[in-house]
């Protein structure tokens, strides 16, 4: 009975459809300006931009994430086409599914465009749940699907070598995938950081006069946001030079250091000791 009663309020609220099934809590659909779209699927994060000529969806998750992503984009873009998908890097659990959501907006294909080291990773998965992109870039892209701009940035190698950040600059929106988030530890050991250069991208990322900043988990942030971020690296990296200074193995630094500042961010404890761990390996290894 509750899930009859489920599938009901679905219906009525326009979520149903050939997709999947999927609970209520989900997915999530937030407007972040006008025409902007944070689209969430459990605790990953797409974008998508409504423009005259259609809809720019970023990231289309997942197979099942990317059918609820197009039936979102359908009930708040009737009849509108997707202009293009972005893959905001290679990453199978961000890039796959795009097949699935143009399946299911009906159209047989539609540009997905990438930073050009992006091409490999993807065309060695072989996956048709994950195509090859079909319009690269080196650094910077500009579409203006319907003249409204929106600017793709590439800052280097960060979290892969192929990350890329879109920004809708009339809205003074951008999309920062995996590599920075909103008030939360770096992913475990930081195993697939690009170090140094993932901290001249953190950097660069304040060149992009964003105002709002949505991330690929989480919730969005500000400027603040990233300076935070910014904090947080330079203490890290500043404690773990110490402790290799000081002679310390790195099972010594992961169980000694703490940053007491950052305690109330997310994954602060189970995740704090594996940063260490990755900046410890990175010191030691580059000899830096």
């Amino acid at each position: 009975m509750k899930n009859s009663l489920l599938v009901a309020c679905l219906i009525l609220a326009g979520l149903t459809g050939s997709a999947p099934e999927a609970a209520a809590q989900d997915f999530e659909t937030t407007e972040l300006a006008e025409g902007v779209y944070q689209f969430r699927w459990i605790g990953h994060n797409g974008l998508f931009v409504v423009t005259d000529a259609g809809v720019v969806a970023v990231d289309p998750i997942g197979v099942e994430a990317a059918r609820r992503f197009a039936t979102e984009v359908q009930r708040i873009a009737p009849s509108m086409p997707i202009a293009a998908i972005v893959y905001s890097h290679s990453d199978a659990d961000h890039a796959t599914g795009a097949a699935a959501f143009l399946d299911q907006m009906g159209q047989d294909s539609a540009p997905i465009i990438a930073q050009e080291r992006a091409t490999a990773p993807i065309a060695a998965r072989g996956s048709a749940d994950q195509p090859v992109p079909t319009v690269t870039f080196a650094e910077r892209m500009t579409i203006q699907p319907g003249g409204r701009v929106i600017e793709l940035h590439y800052l280097g190698p960060s979290h892969t070598d192929n990350l890329i950040v879109p920004f809708i600059p009339d809205v003074g929106v951008a999309f920062a995938v995996d590599f920075v988030s909103s008030d939360r530890l770096g992913y475990q050991d930081l195993s697939s950081w690009q170090f140094p250069e993932f901290f001249g991208a953190l950097a660069d990322l304040l060149d992009i006069p964003f105002e709002t900043i949505a991330f690929g988990h989480g919730p969005a942030g500000d400027r603040t946001t990233i300076q935070r971020q910014i904090a947080y690296y330079d203490d890290l990296t500043a404690a773990v030079r110490r402790a290799v200074a000081a002679g310390l193995s790195e099972d010594e630094a992961a169980n000694r250091i703490r940053l007491p500042a950052y305690a109330a961010w997310g994954q602060y404890d189970g995740w704090l000791p594996l940063n260490v761990r990755g900046v410890y390996r990175w010191l030691t290894t580059e000899g830096r």
